[in-house]
């Protein structure tokens, strides 16, 4: 639809064993996954002074020196953690690279699991700068990264109650999902704004859907059937969650994987931290049984998740696009 504004939702239900609302708000879910595919949560759960903790960490990682930060460079990693700098990613490929710089962390497996060596491209350790530079930061960061976790365990329940499936119908594929987070710092655009070099280009995320943490600087926008620009601006206590790809495939398109994009002409700094999640590496996308009929056949082949965000990936990340890189993610396959 032609929205013009996005949605806000009270989570509280999925903290509660109120079955009936829990399915009240299943409705108004499905509502805003279908004809938005953006909206906000409130009562979600998280403290807001963890989210204002984690958000005093950036200007500190990005206020180190920027050879410190090439040491945790992208590319020296298998499992795409680390720092990015300034226009090394280009999220729209029109565009000519993206105005922010970034720090990633993966969803690192404990040393002993053999899937941490074995998989290490999706488990593998994760890069950190040095502790005596940021000392609490690491802690800090894995802290907020395991709350996100456990959000997204609820919101995945919330979402197999939208597609009127039981309630822990995602649980075993997503008990070990691929799930990265970030802490983007996007420099204000002073004067006239190129718009094929902003701060994010218009993109749709890669994973099954994003939690997002905004502070207090507006940048975001989503577009809508019209091709208009629609903004979602920060809304202290409440987080914004979009559709990602994967499960737009899982759905067959009943849920909306929406463009969006980051315009930061504040003349302030904006942080934000995302979170995105996805399911296991091996699970297999296919058109859910509820989401696929004679009228609405699929429309995707089945695809290995953990294939589909490395090729994303590939196509995303300057250093994976140099002659001489060695291919990390595997191409996208029918299955």
């Amino acid at each position: 639809m032609a929205f013009e504004q996005i949605p806000i939702i009270d989570f509280s239900p999925m903290l509660s064993k109120d079955a009936a609302a829990r399915q009240a708000l299943a409705v108004d879910l499905r509502r805003a996954c279908t004809e938005v595919g953006f909206f906000y949560i409130r009562n979600h759960g998280i403290a807001q002074d963890l989210v204002d903790a984690t958000f005093a960490q950036c200007p500190r990682f990005f206020g180190l020196p920027l050879d410190e930060k090439m040491r945790i460079h992208v590319s020296k990693s298998l499992n795409n953690s680390g720092y990015t700098p300034m226009l090394e990613e280009n999220a729209d490929p029109g565009a000519s690279g993206d105005l922010h710089e970034a720090f990633d962390i993966a969803n690192e497996l404990p040393e002993g699991d053999p899937d941490r060596e074995r998989l290490a491209r999706y488990y593998g350790a994760n890069q950190w700068p040095d502790g005596a530079s940021l000392p609490g930061f690491r802690d800090a960061i894995e802290t907020y990264y395991r709350a996100m976790r456990a959000l997204g365990r609820r919101l995945f329940s919330a979402f197999a109650l939208a597609l009127d499936l039981p309630e822990d119908y995602f649980a075993p594929v997503t008990d070990r999902p691929t799930a990265m987070m970030r802490i983007v710092a996007y420099p204000s655009q002073d004067g006239p704004v190129d718009p094929q070099q902003i701060g994010i280009g218009a993109h749709s995320d890669y994973e099954c859907f994003t939690i997002l943490a905004q502070e207090t600087v507006p940048a975001l926008q989503v577009r809508n059937q019209q091709g208009q620009w629609i903004d979602a601006p920060p809304i202290r206590g409440t987080f914004v969650i979009n559709i990602g790809d994967q499960m737009a495939r899982w759905t067959n398109d009943v849920f909306a994987s929406t463009l969006h994009r980051a315009v930061n002409t504040s003349g302030r700094a904006r942080y934000s931290i995302p979170f995105f999640l996805g399911s296991n590496h091996d699970t297999l996308i296919e058109a859910l049984p509820g989401c696929v009929s004679t009228v609405r056949p699929a429309r995707y082949p089945p695809v290995r998740a953990g294939d589909y965000v490395q090729s994303r990936f590939d196509a995303t990340y300057a250093y994976r696009q140099e002659p001489d890189a060695t291919p990390v993610g595997d191409s996208i396959l029918s299955l």
